[in-house]
């Protein structure tokens, strides 16, 4: 990790946030919505998320009644949008019976839990890893953890913040120790990436809303120019790449 990485993230929040204010991410209507997304995002674009969210939707499956009521191949073939439909599928009704058995059902219940436990729990999950873990812990929960994703690793390489293959727990404890620190009113721009919906506008306590934030506009940052080839001309991170 590159001395003074911290004041670098803070730094850069603060641009990102001027620049384009909130993205309104995660675009969901309900906690249970935001947790299938989590686990349909895996390996695939967003745009195919969506097309299965429809799908979803539609049938009046987008539910934990709807999910645990669906034959598996019934489920599957409404997901296939997403890519691995017939493992994400299998991942999705595993995660409502785990549910069913350990929690009652209830995600209140479940999103009660301190943050190290229920982390804990889900990772133990088959097909949950550190990404979709905190996905659900963030944005359906609310729980303060940054979720680390392959925009994020991008940027932070490419800026030098961090070594390449940095292990993802290193990216997250980064963010969350440099998000700490913040102080405040930031000055907010007013270009968001999706509508707000029900989800984006939940309350969250202020620490777990700067994490969403930061995360939003990492992805917003990684889709206009951080692609797999950079495009820095006009990016709002440019002037703080280490060359410069």
């Amino acid at each position: 990790m590159r001395d003074g990485s911290d004041g670098a993230v803070r730094r850069y929040y603060a641009a990102l946030l001027a620049r384009w204010g909130a993205q309104h991410w995660w675009p969901a209507q309900s906690r249970f919505e935001v947790i299938v997304g989590a686990f349909l995002t895996q390996n695939t674009s967003w745009t195919n998320v969506e097309k299965a969210m429809r799908n979803l939707r539609r049938a009046r499956k987008l539910s934990l009644d709807g999910v645990r009521s669906t034959p598996e191949p019934a489920l599957a073939q409404l997901i296939r949008s997403s890519g691995y439909y017939q493992q994400k599928a299998h991942r999705l009704k595993r995660f409502v019976s785990w549910l069913d058995a350990t929690h009652g059902s209830s995600l209140d219940r479940m999103f009660a839990q301190p943050t190290p436990i229920l982390r804990a729990e889900l990772l133990a999950l088959h097909g949950v890893g550190p990404e979709t873990a905190d996905s659900i812990l963030l944005y359906a929960g609310g729980h303060p953890v940054f979720v680390v994703d392959a925009y994020t690793r991008r940027v932070f390489e490419r800026h030098r913040l961090v070594s390449r293959k940095a292990p993802y727990d290193e990216l997250r404890a980064l963010v969350e120790g440099s998000l700490v620190a913040l102080g405040g009113e930031l000055e907010r721009g007013s270009e968001p990436m999706h509508p707000p919906s029900r989800m984006s506008r939940a309350p969250r306590e202020e620490l777990a809303q700067h994490f969403n934030e930061f995360h939003g506009l990492i992805v917003r940052t990684g889709k206009d120019f951080c692609g797999t080839k950079a495009t820095c001309a006009g990016c709002p991170l440019e002037p703080f790449l280490p060359h410069r």
